[in-house]
């Protein structure tokens, strides 16, 4: 059966017509949403991890709904990216659908299993950054709306993930740190300890080791090692990062979205453990802890702690073990 013909657009411009959303949230005007987002309900068929593979999921099977030939969404990344295209270009999608799906999970989950999606999804973190030359090139200055950088990048999606040459100049340099992250773990260098009770992966970063940054989503920098080297070594959702006297906890995105093929734990919330760590810290040192609700929550500090490793951990796996659940994305809104 042919899909119907569909075109993407803005979405605010779609609140007075029949739309399908991909990854957000619907409006008035939305008559199907696939999204792994919180609280949204899943149609049926279509329980699987990222947005991008409930496009795929529909394609496959379409649910019943009333017409729409528009599609849109409420912001821009790489998961969201690869549905509507999925949608707007269906026959050009299924023949690429390994890859694309591998760029949505880039994105959102920081894994990768083909290296062109991992390039894609950097040139597309590169389009939404005002200051990168990506984005000068394509006219999407500080101003840029979601709108806009889906048109910018719907007809070159299959390109960066084909042929990434073009956009070496965006992916060429976080590639290589990257692969230095990767060979980090290899060699020895940083050391991953799994407490698979807690889902924690404790990553040991060597202190000689020099701090590597990476992108996640599409506007987030992101240390001290690059996150796509780490989610690839571990299935955790809770990582903890030791480099030095440098403590970083995050809470990986696949705790705030619906994911079907694992069952992370609960999150905790980590603004009373960034009290406590605070409290002990004997010169100054403030921690500070980003709310349940965050994508990404993450626990930290600024300038070197006080505290010996051994006890930043065991508060860690402690707080994990007695802190109550305070985020639950299968709860319908």
């Amino acid at each position: 059966m042919p899909h119907p013909p569909r075109t993407f657009l803005g979405y605010d411009e779609s609140r007075s017509v029949p739309n399908i959303v991909v990854d957000g949230s619907p409006n008035e005007s939305t008559v199907l949403t696939l999204s792994h987002w919180p609280g949204m309900v899943q149609p049926a068929g279509t329980d699987v991890d990222t947005s991008a593979e409930m496009a795929f999921a529909y394609l496959d099977e379409p649910v019943e709904h009333e017409p729409a030939s528009v599609v849109t969404n409420n912001h821009f990344d790489q998961d969201g990216a690869v549905g509507i295209f999925a949608l707007i270009s269906p026959e050009e999608a299924l023949a690429h659908r390994d890859l694309l799906v591998d760029l949505a999970r880039a994105g959102d989950f920081g894994t990768y299993r083909l290296r062109n999606s991992a390039r894609a999804s950097m040139v597309l973190s590169a389009m939404a950054d005002a200051s990168t030359p990506l984005a000068a090139r394509l006219c999407l200055d500080a101003g840029a709306d979601t709108a806009a950088l889906y048109e910018a990048a719907l007809p070159r999606l299959i390109g960066m993930l084909t042929d990434p040459a073009e956009y070496i100049d965006q992916w060429g340099a976080e590639d290589d740190v990257l692969s230095e992250s990767e060979r980090a773990i290899a060699d020895g260098h940083v050391q991953i300890t799994e407490d698979t009770d807690l889902d924690l992966a404790v990553v040991e970063i060597d202190p000689t080791q020099p701090e590597r940054v990476g992108h996640r989503f599409g506007h987030m920098q992101v240390g001290p090692i690059h996150q796509m080297a780490v989610n690839n070594a571990t299935t955790c959702s809770r990582i903890l990062m030791v480099h030095g006297r440098r403590f970083t906890y995050i809470d990986r995105y696949e705790t705030w979205v619906q994911v079907h093929t694992t069952a992370p734990p609960k999150r905790r919330d980590l603004q009373p453990l960034a009290e406590v760590l605070s409290a002990s810290e004997d010169g100054g040192t403030v921690w500070s802890a980003g709310a349940p609700s965050g994508l990404t929550p993450t626990l930290q500090h600024e300038g070197d702690s006080r505290l010996d490793k051994h006890e930043v951990i065991s508060r860690v796996r402690h707080h994990l073990e007695t802190a109550p659940p305070a985020w639950d994305p299968y709860r319908p809104a």
